[in-house]
């Protein structure tokens, strides 16, 4: 089976490398050309100049770049794996987007007899770069069917939520979950500190019980050290939860918590932390008594 990945950041980048040890032909395309021939370098394969060129003659084309204006350009512009894609074969976008992309290249997709499925993931980099990827997937089910071996290439756990955009929906879902945990953790770590409690002995019996979440197991020592160079950077987590706050709006939802998180990023990004990790959120509370201020 022939492959193609459009997009060799962070996620890509693994994501692509474990399709060509399974044995897919895989070919590449990264605006980055420097980046696209490291990757030859390390995984084999060949490497295409425009996504429509590498699209060509692919069963499936993955797509993981940064935003809708990206997916729209390599989809849909000119030189765009949709020019290019026979009929009968399946485009996966992973990126991260809105759900009304999700549904315009779902029908512009069908127009051409071409499989379109929204398959934004969770588990960041250390998931992309180890294989275990949770997928959340919209589109039809005899298309999910087809991608479904290839995609497990690098994923622990592949779910079909719905139609078009469901997958990038349950992402929101994802994010708004994430970003509340993370303001909690961040108080409860200061308030432990604060209180001269042995944050270790805290997180061991609390992490036993309720309280209990990956961020607490996998954060928290690193942000009672002030430690964010890692990680989901802030700026994409502002990108995904602008995605939700958007969506909300249309859909009627309440979001008060998302909205006062993302102005807390805000505040982060204010400290330098454009590019930490997504747990820097304890840094605006440390700030005045750490000198945690990047």
């Amino acid at each position: 089976m022939k492959t193609a990945f459009i997009g060799l950041g962070v996620m890509g980048f693994p994501m692509a490398g474990y399709l060509a040890a399974r044995g897919y032909g895989v070919v590449v395309f990264n605006r980055s050309p420097d980046t696209a021939q490291r990757w030859l370098e390390q995984n084999g394969g060949s490497s295409a100049e425009t996504p429509a060129e590498a699209a060509r003659g692919a069963d499936v084309v993955f797509c993981c770049v940064g935003n809708d204006d990206d997916v729209r350009e390599v989809t849909l512009g000119e030189s765009g794996a949709l020019q290019s894609m026979s009929p009968g074969s399946v485009l996966v976008d992973h990126t991260t987007a809105s759900a009304t992309l999700a549904r315009e290249l779902h029908a512009v997709a069908g127009e051409r007899h071409v499989g379109f499925l929204d398959a934004p993931l969770s588990g960041g980099q250390a998931g992309a770069e180890n294989g275990q990827l949770t997928i959340m997937v919209g589109g039809d089910d005899d298309v999910f069917e087809r991608a479904r071996p290839v995609m497990e290439s690098y994923a622990k756990a592949i779910t079909l939520i719905g139609p078009a955009g469901s997958g990038q929906l349950a992402k929101m879902v994802n994010q708004i979950c994430i970003a509340g945990l993370l303001q909690g953790l961040s108080e409860g770590l200061h308030f432990a500190k604060r209180a001269d409690l042995d944050i270790e002995k805290v997180i061991s019996a609390i992490s036993k019980g309720a309280a209990q979440s990956w961020q607490m197991d996998h954060r928290w020592q690193t942000m009672v050290n002030g430690q964010f160079e890692f990680g989901f950077a802030v700026d994409w987590m502002r990108k995904d939860l602008g995605i939700a706050l958007e969506e909300a709006q249309a859909n009627g939802a309440h979001l008060e918590l998302t909205e006062l998180v993302d102005r807390y990023y805000a505040e982060v990004q204010a400290l330098g932390g454009s590019r930490w990790d997504t747990s820097s959120l304890i840094a605006r509370l440390e700030k005045p008594s750490t000198g945690v201020d990047g």
